[in-house]
């Protein structure tokens, strides 16, 4: 059984290279994430069964260093959540016993299409959202957000796959590793989230604790093939793939008609 203290440990992150010397830097520390508040910047990270795990531990380990934040691992209630590979993550707390939250996130997976019609879920985040400074997702947790009102009129990301869904939700796709529009940040697939994760943390905490966070993590990515999108896979690997995620594309498509129909 997982859970995000062991995040650091899985990914292979130096905890000295991490948090100690992001802790030595105070002035960045203070940033406009905490002007005018006492207590550290609260992050509520969304899990579901069906996540994808990647999508959300990458964010959750760089969100989890600086001194100046703290993050919540939400689910509707506190039984370990079961991502689409059959790991098991433990939240932290139910969404009910949620605090105040200064940023809401949500990741993707292949439980998605059930998660975009989950009333707990898509509750939760239209309750919170008004208070949020920051309204975020990476991969397809983005047609969550969708679904919950929270991208019509704003420019967004997801994964490749469902790129054209977002109109449906009232969204206007932009096809970036990372899109900001006014205080809505989202991820495109999977490993994107790493991207996001240090973008969201420049704008919270500064560039050069994002760029702390990204030498702590050795984040120098080197892939062994250029198959990571489908601009540069050869078409025969694109054409596979479509075909593998057809079914999953389907369903999150019929749910977002439904959704929008309500």
């Amino acid at each position: 059984m997982i859970n995000r203290r062991k995040f650091g440990r899985l990914l292979g992150l130096s905890y000295l290279a991490g948090r100690s010397l992001i802790r030595t830097n105070s002035a960045q520390a203070q940033t406009a994430a905490n002007v005018g508040q006492s207590r550290p910047f609260h992050i509520g990270m969304i899990i579901f069964d069906g996540m994808t795990t990647l999508d959300f531990a990458g964010p959750a380990d760089l969100f989890s260093r600086p001194p100046s934040a703290r993050v919540f691992v939400l689910a509707k209630s506190t039984e370990p959540v079961v991502s689409d590979t059959n790991g098991r993550i433990l939240p932290d707390m139910a969404f009910k016993d949620a605090p105040e939250l200064d940023m809401l996130f949500i990741g993707g997976g292949l439980g998605i299409a059930k998660t975009m019609e989950d009333d707990a879920i898509v509750g939760f985040l239209r309750e919170r959202a008004p208070d949020a400074r920051w309204i975020t997702s990476v991969c397809t947790g983005a047609l969550v957000l969708g679904t919950a009102g929270l991208l019509k009129g704003y420019k967004a990301t997801t994964h490749w796959t469902c790129m054209d869904i977002l109109p449906t939700l009232g969204a206007v796709p932009v096809a970036d590793r990372v899109v900001i529009d006014r205080n809505r940040i989202t991820g495109g697939g999977v490993t994107a989230g790493i991207d996001f994760g240090l973008v969201v943390a420049s704008q919270l905490w500064g560039e050069e604790t994002a760029q702390l966070l990204q030498l702590g993590s050795e984040y120098d990515p080197h892939p062994p093939f250029h198959a990571g999108s489908p601009n540069t896979a050869p078409q025969a690997v694109v054409d596979r793939f479509r075909r593998l995620s057809a079914k999953s594309v389907d369903e999150r498509k019929a749910a977002a008609l439904r959704m929008m129909a309500r």
